[in-house]
């Protein structure tokens, strides 16, 4: 191998571009193959980029830098040779040189096209097709990046250069090579799409955030293209026509995006962003011409529609549908669009597409009228169905079921209004596909698809219920938002009558066996008691008579024989329970299914029918039937409680015995024969082996509770049997059963669900959507962070950083700025950066360095450094600071005052290849730059009874305690500002900005005290929950209970990792530092107990000074006291003993014991005391205080 490599450099130090390109080829080849070729990328940089050469040579020796990883002093070359080649005679050497400036480090790119601005705007001028084509297409790739804007944000002249090369690529939009007109219309297309999604930043290496003037600064360049296109809308329409079939796909987006920034006026709010007066208004500003030009886009786009180019259909469709959302846009444009994007769902080129075509079908399914959407129902239920990404089925079904709830709503409010009844529009009618109705019919099906559409048919059902979200812009959603709103427009319980036809639709569901899992069921139920409650069908249907509607009337009635219909779905589940229990199962893994399934769908179903169900309404004739619904649910109550199947104890029994005694409880108290039915069953149950001694108590407190209910019917209490709409259930296990396949697939579809649902019904705004719709507000733009000072005081390069952090790409930013405090010019500065920890460069390098050259003096100058992190630890940089104060001197005179002959080829060489020597460098290491663990956490948003179910099951767990100290007294800290803000949680004000989530918290102000509960996760998926306990101490130098100033805190961590608590615990100082800002300090544990002893210490010696104080009780009293006790009680033997006692202690150690200075309390009841002591006295100054604000 190194005999190769010797022989490619060989070939590369010759003058022969054959055997140099061949060389080129093989070190290609090499570098395919995964070899280190460093060091032929050395004498590639040095023999061909620095050099002249052919064009062919130099695009294979970018490609080979390209390839490998370059010193700092080598790009320093190629940055060289790149300037020399601007001015090279051959255009083509000069594209490729061009073409590097995209690999171009961004650290360096600045100062290069700085220094060769005028060069570049030269290449524009080009007669070369190949050069012209080179500057387009490089610029556009990087003028629309951050790092580029940020340049440009620094440098005003940099800034008008590159505004005047955004006009010039716009230009070439037209420009007569087909090749460099395609590469500008892309370029313009780059230009749009990064102002929205920054993906060439990221993909760039750095993650910048956008200040104010660089967001400015992007949309005036957006605005300026905006216009451009829209001016010359035609001739970029005839010119994109004339371009080759394969070349017309790309000048469709720029074409359209700013056509729609149009007409939908975004372009006005682009102009205020730029905060450019200068910017020149539209002439064309009515909506007349806005609206000719849209068409004239559609015109254009509609007959390619039936190209043959499958992805040529699908950019026409989606940017087809893009413009029929524009205000005046027509149904016709998206039924179009969508139909021929249908059509590629059965080609052989889009099969692994097909999650792209259902997204954006179902995503613009609201812009169809209504016929074309109930006719595309089926298919699309279809279509979904074979989706293989969970997310992306989520979200079509969420889609779908919200068009559902559209089509409805939208149906019923037209014939409200008079119009037409148009068919098959009901939400029954939408889910009436055969495969669709015998998945939901069908009770042992091992299909996810009907659960996954049952929730999100009733979350979608829980959202409508729920206020619809104002929307201020004609967007996307304007359109759903305003069906919704048009059809719940008379009335607020609008939504019910959709609803009330889900819960038909899916009735079904409470026979299904889904193996454990009950998400989707639960959902349903709750759903349904939701409309029981809502509806009163406790109280039968209302007439007319009482205030009712037509359709009020209609509803009841439908959801009383709904009701009906459950009895009967519970009478068949329990004989069913009854039939598997005596059938011999062949197969355990079906009896473990049975079993785990049954016994809590029959409590939560007999809970959802008893207590809305209407007794008075029951044929009295029918009492004995078994087919009597009272009957029916008090036999599922019997078999609910005498249940003792092995699946009962892994299906929660004890939640579904206490929710069934509540519910007989609850029917018992409002129907006499119920009572009496009710009644032997619990003594039946109370006096079994199955009720334990709780059940029993509670057994004998509802018996007394239906006794009195029973016997007092005329002064029973109205409000006993009243419905509160609540379900006590839920498809959450106990921690012992977290882990559960069952389980964690019910949490895995409850996450995929909901996020489905809140993405699409109330999805967070992007900052850009904020901006277009409230206008410019400064709150909107995110301010860059606060510096930390790494260098010393007395060195002479001042040196300070700040980072910003990617959790998406897992990436972290290292923003330095230098600054020269010397008088003299520093001709070459190197700034190093070392990890440690869990980070890592992006291509390999151990450490990465920045060369600076030519420092003035204080004038600032910036560099960055982008690094990953690949897992949870503590991490930190290391900068150090090379600066060479002798660079660049001596060594080229000294080697010129020689008499050597300047025509001797050797020392022409040599002169050629001679390089400034560096000299000893200075070194300055700075302060290590330490990431804070918090940066690489994520709030973690959960409910308070998830929180406290997942708190137990986590393995990892950590105890320490902090202190900090805050001003202010007893009584101002604690019971005067029970409805302000405390000051004793002055010392973790700061975890409110730390990515934490704020689960609850418990605060005791009387005695300043609390609980506060936070949850996380970590950038790579573990769970972090902390709990924090507070507890006020007394301060020493005041007496007790007038001012509290020191606050204890016990921190609990606990992970679902054993090395996040490891790492927490590595530095638990710099972890409270993290959290709290400083504001709390580690107190180890054996400080936490002296301190502990201490103030027992004292308390007992205050205490006890407090009793030595008293004057002593007088002797006489005292045995006059004991003689009428004695006489009184008659007791003698105990009057005896009483003596003896006292003589015994009079006459220890001979002498007569005083008065005691001890305390006989314990410990533990002199701190109760002062405590309660304490606290009386802080509220009694509150009662004083309120009585006198009162008079």
């Amino acid at each position: 191998m190194d005999i190769l490599f010797a022989q490619i450099q060989a070939d590369l130090r010759s003058n022969d571009a054959l055997r140099q390109s061949g060389a080129l080829l093989q070190a290609l080849q090499q570098s395919a193959a995964g070899r280190d070729i460093s060091i032929i990328a050395k004498s590639a940089c040095e023999e061909i980029v620095a050099s002249p050469a052919s064009a062919v040579c130099k695009k294979l020796a970018f490609d080979l830098i390209r390839s490998t990883r370059l010193t700092s002093d080598l790009w320093e070359t190629v940055c060289t040779g790149v300037r020399l080649d601007f001015d090279f005679p051959d255009p083509d050497v000069t594209a490729a040189a061009v073409s590097i400036l995209a690999a171009v480090p961004s650290h360096r790119l600045g100062k290069l096209i700085t220094d060769c601005s005028k060069e570049i705007s030269n290449c524009f001028d080009s007669n070369s097709d190949n050069l012209r084509y080179s500057i387009t297409e490089t610029l556009g790739c990087i003028l629309a990046r951050d790092d580029l804007v940020i340049l440009c944000e620094n440098n005003v002249s940099l800034l008008e250069k590159v505004s005047n090369w955004w006009k010039r690529i716009g230009g070439n939009m037209l420009d007569r090579s087909d090749a460099v007109a395609k590469v500008a219309v892309e370029s313009v297309g780059r230009l749009f799409q990064e102002f929205d999604s920054k993906r060439m930043s990221r993909l760039a290496g750095d993650k910048l955030v956008d200040s104010e003037n660089s967001l400015a600064i992007r949309s005036s360049w957006v605005a300026w293209m905006v216009d451009f296109v829209w001016k010359k809308r035609n001739f970029l329409i005839a010119r994109s026509l004339i371009l080759p079939i394969e070349s017309f796909r790309v000048t469709v987006f720029p074409l359209v995006y700013a056509v729609k920034t149009v007409a939908s006026g975004a372009v006005e709010v682009f102009r205020k962003l730029s905060k450019n007066g200068n910017v020149e208004v539209l002439e064309s500003g009515n909506n007349a011409e806005k609206l000719v030009g849209v068409s004239d886009v559609v015109t254009h786009l509609a007959p390619f529609l039936a190209s043959l180019d499958p992805a040529l259909i699908f950019e026409v469709g989606i940017n087809m549908l893009y413009l029929a959302d524009v205000p005046g846009g027509k149904p016709e444009w998206a039924s179009a669009s969508i139909t021929a994007i249908l059509t590629l769902w059965d080609r052989q080129e889009f099969s692994s597409a097909r999650e792209t075509i259902v997204r954006a079908v179902v995503t613009n399914l609201h812009l169809l009228d209504l016929h074309m959407q109930v006719s595309l129902f089926k298919r699309l239920l279809h279509m979904v169905r074979n989706l293989r990404a969970e997310s992306d089925r989520m979200h079509a079904l969420a889609c779908i079921c919200r068009t559902a709830l559209c089509v409805d709503l939208f149906a019923k409010e037209s014939v409200r209004r008079g119009q037409k009844p148009l068919l098959k529009t009901d939400i029954a009618s939408l889910f009436e596909d055969v495969r669709i109705r015998d998945d939901l019919h069908s009770a042992t099906t091992k299909s996810l698809f009907r659960e996954e559409l049952v929730a999100s048919l009733v979350e979608s059902c829980f959202q409508l219920s729920l206020p619809l979200p104002e929307q201020k812009t004609s967007g996307t959603e304007s359109r759903v938002i305003g069906a919704l709103a048009y059809g719940t427009g008379y009335g607020a319980l609008n939504w019910t009558e959709p609803a009330l036809e889900v819960v038909e639709v899916c009735r079904p569901c409470v026979k299904w066996d889904c193996e454990g899992r009950t998400y989707a069921i639960d959902c349903y139920l709750k759903l349904l008691v939701r409309l029981c409650h809502i509806y009163d069908t406790r109280g039968g249907v209302k007439r007319v008579k009482d205030g009712a509607s037509q359709d009020q009337i209609l509803n009841e009635t439908r959801l009383q024989n709904l009701q009906r219909d459950l009895v009967k779905d519970l009478r068949e589940v329990c004989k069913s329970l009854s039939t598997m229990r005596n059938v011999m199962f062949t197969d355990e893994r079906s009896l473990l299914q049975y079993q785990v399934n049954t016994p809590r769908i029959c409590a939560r179903l007999v809970w959802a029918v008893a207590e809305h169900i209407d007794l008075e309404g029951l044929d009295p004739l029918l009492a004995d039937d078994p087919e009597d619904p009272l009957n029916i649910i008090i036999t599922n109550i019997h078999k609910v409680l005498f249940n003792i199947d092995s699946s009962a104890s892994t299906s929660n029994r004890l939640q579904d015995v206490q929710a069934v005694l509540l519910c007989t409880q609850r029917l018992g108290s409002r129907h006499s024969r119920a009572g009496q039915l009710l009644s032997k069953e619990l003594e039946e149950f109370r006096n079994s082996g199955f009720a334990d001694s709780v059940n029993k108590h509670q057994c004998r407190l509802i018996l007394q509770r239906i006794k009195y209910a029973t016997s007092h019917p005329e002064s029973k209490w109205a409000g006993v049997g009243e419905t509160r709409g609540d379900y006590p259930f839920s498809h959450h296990k106990l921690t012992v059963q977290f882990y559960e396949s069952a389980a964690a697939q019910d949490r895995k579809l409850e996450g995929l669900v909901h996020k489905a649902i809140q993405e699409l019904w109330r999805p967070d705004p992007s900052e850009l959507t904020l901006l277009l719709s409230n206008g410019v507000d400064s709150t909107l733009l995110k301010v860059p962070p606060s510096a930390y000072t790494l260098s010393g005081s007395s060195d002479p390069c001042y040196v300070e950083a700040y980072h910003l952090t990617d959790s998406t790409d897992g990436r972290i930013t290292l923003h330095l700025k230098v600054l020269n405090l010397t008088e003299l010019e520093l001709n070459r500065v190197d700034i190093r950066v070392g990890l440690s920890g869990a980070l890592y460069y992006m291509d390999g390098s151990p450490q990465a360095v920045r060369q600076l050259r030519n420092l003035v003096s204080q004038d600032p100058v910036l560099c960055s450094v982008t690094v990953g992190v690949s897992h949870f630890e503590r991490s930190a940089l290391w900068v150090q600071v090379l600066y060479y104060p002798f660079y660049g001197s001596g060594a080229a005179g000294e080697y010129g005052e020689g008499d050597y002959a300047e025509e001797d080829p050797q020392i022409m060489r040599q002169k050629k290849s001679l390089r400034p020597e560096l000299g000893e460098p200075v070194v300055l290491r700075c302060q290590p730059y330490k990431i804070p663990l918090t940066e690489l956490l994520l709030p973690h948003k959960i409910s308070p009874v998830e929180y406290f179910r997942l708190w137990p099951s986590l393995p990892a767990i950590l105890e320490y305690t902090g202190g900090y100290t805050y001003e202010g007294s007893g009584f101002m800290a604690t019971a005067a500002q029970q409805y302000g803000a405390s000051p004793f949680l002055s010392g973790l004000k700061s975890l409110s900005s730390k990515p934490f989530h704020r689960v609850c918290s418990h605060i005791l102000r009387t005695v300043a005290g609390f609980q506060l509960c936070f949850a996380a996760k970590t950038w790579y998926g573990g769970f972090v929950g902390m709990m924090i306990f507070g507890a006020s101490e007394v301060s020493r130098n005041v007496d007790l209970g007038d001012e509290t100033t020191t606050m204890m805190c016990k921190f609990v961590i606990r992970a679902s990792d054993a090395s996040i608590v490891k790492e927490i615990e590595s530095d638990l100082q710099g972890w409270l530092d993290d959290i709290t800002d400083g504001g709390v300090e580690y107190m180890p544990e054996d400080e936490v107990k002296l301190a502990s002893v201490e103030r027992l210490r004292i308390s007992m010696e205050r205490i006890a000074l407090l009793k030595a104080a008293q004057p002593p009780p007088k002797p006489d009293e005292e045995s006059e006291e004991e003689d009428k006790e004695d006489d009184a009680t008659g007791e003698d033997e105990v009057g005896e003993k009483k003596k003896k006692m006292k003589e015994n202690e009079e006459e220890e150690d001979g002498k007569p014991k005083g008065p005691s200075t001890l305390s006989k309390l314990t410990a533990e009841e002199a701190e109760h005391r002062a405590l309660q002591s304490a606290v009386l006295q802080e509220w009694h100054m509150l009662c004083k205080e309120r009585g006198v604000k009162v008079q």
